[in-house]
């Protein structure tokens, strides 16, 4: 199906963007996985080419552009490998935009040129060991002593917070605040402050050459002007923006379907078993016919929501109905497409069996899909 949205200018955009990943993360993704590393060299290269933070203001060396760049370029870093899109959408779409929106003048010329030149590998700290999708609930604070904040607490899972070298942290500055979330603010940390350790690379089911690991604050010495936006506004700032990390996470999986639909094509279309190939069964042609239809309804409703999103309309329910139908499109998906690769599927030599294991997360990360269906039933009145 004929995608709309993207004029010629995004379709070049495009182009340009996969001869880079062709040449530059293609041949490498393989060590990456085994390293857990996306290196930095790679960042650096990214930021030159213009394809970190692109959205950000020309003022502060970004290129202004509307939000369909950055899907571009999320659904091409997705056909790479699911890593290295999660790393790098992180960074730009995610994290970046809460300085964008809610930081000062001081933050914005101090932390935007270098997340787009890709020196600055940017994360953000939300959950914690006992706190994930209750964020309300967390029990990092941040006390306020003289001209700075004094953080204590710990958070897990946290991507790309091995290498990065800012961290916005979700704490409590009002840790009696109630309810909860009233008590919430955000907090700029970089890497060496003393007090701010970070634990080792966790060891995942998928995703390996995305970092993850745990973060440890233990007094650490936040001046006051890290603080984004107002004390206590950090919930609110954190609704406000997850809109747009649940839209990035679609467009993730939706690209990444289309990727495993066309390895299993290929291979179904020269695979033999008994006297024929196997595309030519009709249990394979009924399993591919139906990811393929389940990929353009998806496409389209995706590619509408990218459009009224740029269009400033709040979507809480339609992004949230995307995040979890699409990511569990991507998890069955995934299953059918190794299944019909047979014994090859298991093989770690063959892509589908990366895209088995990285698919599970999704209907786990950015709000459970549970946490997903649990808002569209209250905004249906239930």
């Amino acid at each position: 199906m004929k995608r709309i949205i993207f004029n010629d200018e995004h379709n070049m955009f495009r182009k340009t963007l996969i001869q880079f990943l062709e040449k530059e993360a293609v041949p490498n993704y393989e060590e990456w996985e085994e390293k857990k590393q996306i290196p930095r060299s790679f960042w650096l290269k990214m930021g030159e080419q213009g394809y970190l933070c692109p959205q950000v203001d020309e003022a502060y060396g970004g290129l202004n552009t509307d939000f369909r760049y950055a899907s571009v370029i999320a659904e091409e870093l997705a056909k790479v490998g699911t890593a290295l899109a999660s790393g790098v959408n992180l960074h730009s779409d995610i994290v970046i935009p809460y300085i964008e929106s809610f930081g000062t003048e001081q933050q914005k010329k101090k932390w935007l040129p270098k997340a787009i030149s890709g020196e600055v590998i940017s994360a953000i700290a939300m959950t914690e060991p006992g706190a994930g999708s209750d964020l309300a609930n967390i029990k990092t604070t941040a006390i306020k002593n003289g001209d700075k904040y004094i953080l204590n607490g710990e958070k897990i899972f946290i991507t790309n917070g091995y290498t990065s070298d800012l961290v916005v942290v979700v704490c409590k500055t009002d840790p009696q605040a109630k309810p909860q979330h009233r008590g919430i603010s955000l907090l700029l940390v970089e890497a060496g402050t003393p007090g701010f350790t970070k634990g080792n690379k966790l060891s995942k089911m998928g995703q390996h050459a995305n970092d993850t690991s745990e973060l440890i604050f233990e007094d650490v010495p936040v001046p006051v002007e890290n603080l984004i936006g107002e004390e206590n506004k950090g919930f609110y700032y954190l609704m406000e923006k997850l809109q747009q990390e649940r839209l990035i996470v679609a467009i993730q999986s939706i690209a990444t379907v289309e990727r495993m639909l066309h390895l299993t094509l290929d291979f179904v279309k020269q695979r033999k078993a008994f006297g024929k190939s196997i595309g030519e069964f009709q249990n394979t042609q009924y399993k591919l016919a139906e990811i393929k239809t389940e990929l353009e309804i998806g496409s389209v409703f995706v590619d509408q929501l990218i459009t009224r999103h740029i269009e400033g309309e709040n979507l809480v329910d339609e992004v949230s109905m995307a995040k979890w139908w699409t990511t569990d499109l991507e998890r069955k998906a995934s299953i059918e497409c190794m299944q019909l690769h047979g014994g090859y599927g298991y093989m770690e030599e063959y892509e589908i069996a990366r895209r088995y294991r990285d698919a599970a997360v999704g209907p786990i990360y950015a709000g459970t899909n549970e946490i997903m269906k649990g808002i569209i039933a209250k905004n249906m009145g239930l």
